[in-house]
């Protein structure tokens, strides 16, 4: 059974009260076509872990303006003053967290971990309604494992079992998320026979991956 299937397709498994992880920095590392064809899609209250909502207008940030994001869950939202201006009006609900402790979530959802406890943001507002544990004479905060219903991230290229291959800095919160989340869809530039991958570039092993789209594309590569 082929993992490759167009972008209609991807977007029908997204459904309405989903928690989803997204890929990208800005809009690097972002699956931006597959986000533009979810503005088409029937959905809401989608709750969306990424390190921050697109820009005004691009990327998350039009979901944000159709109203389909009910919550977001990431580290740096103030780039996107539509993002602000919905918090601000009630229309959105936003959990802000250190970069690093967003990653080791991620991370931790995807290894089976609980939860771990974390220096960053003690003694802050971050510390409100979290466990406080003091250990070897320094504080610490419990922080929940995070995890989701689907992954959508971003590679560079992709061999037909689904190994991953990023580009540079676009590889970011890709690959952690891609462990995370019960159902794995990978935005890709291009597909390759699995023996033009060096087995030494990839970096999401094709068992992560449930499903692959390329950019732009129909699906009909196979």
């Amino acid at each position: 059974m082929t993992k490759i299937i167009d972008i209609e397709k991807a977007v029908s498994l997204i459904k309405s009260g989903d928690t989803l992880m997204v890929g990208g920095f800005g809009l690097v590392g972002c699956p931006l076509s597959l986000l533009e064809k979810m503005e088409e899609a029937d959905l809401k209250h989608l709750t969306v872990i990424s390190n921050n909502l697109g820009e005004p207008g691009k990327g998350l940030g039009k979901l944000v303006l159709q109203k389909k994001v009910k919550k977001g869950i990431g580290s740096y939202f103030t780039s996107n003053p539509d993002v602000v201006n919905a918090y601000q009006q009630n229309e959105l609900e936003i959990d802000l967290m250190p970069q690093g402790t967003l990653a080791e979530s991620i991370r931790a959802g995807g290894a089976g971990i609980g939860g771990f406890y974390v220096k960053t943001g003690a003694g802050t507002k971050m510390s409100e309604g979290k466990e406080v544990r003091e250990i070897k004479g320094e504080t610490y905060l419990f922080q929940e494992a995070l995890q989701a219903d689907v992954a959508l991230i971003k590679a560079k290229k992709a061999d037909r079992y689904g190994n991953l291959v990023y580009l540079k800095s676009a590889r970011n919160f890709n690959p952690v998320m891609a462990t995370a989340a019960s159902l794995v869809i990978a935005e890709v530039d291009e597909i390759v026979e699995p023996d033009d991958l060096s087995p030494e570039e990839i970096v999401t092993p094709h068992l992560y991956v449930d499903y692959l789209v390329v950019r732009g594309g129909d699906g009909n590569e196979s």
